[in-house]
């Protein structure tokens, strides 16, 4: 192949979804595993106006450039709206999920077969590792927010917002 046909070759775009309120270990897991397969990833963070979360969008916008920086093909950006329209607009075919456990396959395969019959899109699974197969934003906070050592679970640039948001030191 020359260098002229492989600049034709189309890049391969996926997408992980999510609201990271604040970004976890497991997150940039399954973000840094979709940067050796596809040639971009978008992150998109979700906005839901109606829910107040710990962080402003901003701040987890920030804090997943900060942490996905090294990786070189992740964009970050926020999204309103339906996940299939924010995939069609960047024409990206692909949604990539973590999995961590039966659970979440139950919401998930709903989720990936009505994406498809929207709009085509293919969602990808991937197993958590299971480092982090028990983690969850939600678990973090609550922990966080009791005093508990979450520092193994989150990147120092959330764990230091944390402490700061919620009164800790």
């Amino acid at each position: 192949m020359t260098g002229s046909e492989s600049e034709e070759l189309p890049l391969r775009r996926a997408v992980c979804p999510g609201s990271f309120d604040p970004v976890t270990n497991g997150h940039l897991d399954i973000i840094g595993r979709a940067s050796k397969l596809y040639d971009v990833v978008h992150v998109a963070v979700m906005i839901n106006k109606s829910k107040q979360g710990l962080f402003t969008v901003e701040e987890r916008i920030d804090f997943l450039r900060q942490t996905t920086e090294e990786y070189g093909n992740v964009k970050v950006e926020a999204f309103h709206g339906l996940l299939v329209d924010f995939c069609k607009q960047r024409d990206i075919p692909a949604i990539v999920k973590g999995l961590r456990a039966v659970s979440d396959f139950d919401y998930e395969l709903q989720m990936a077969q009505m994406n498809n019959g929207l709009s085509g899109v293919e969602t990808l699974f991937v197993p958590t590792n299971p480092t982090y197969s028990f983690l969850s934003s939600s678990l973090v906070k609550e922990v966080a927010a009791w005093g508990g050592d979450v520092s193994h679970l989150v990147p120092p640039v959330v764990l230091e917002s944390l402490s700061e948001r919620l009164g800790r030191k």
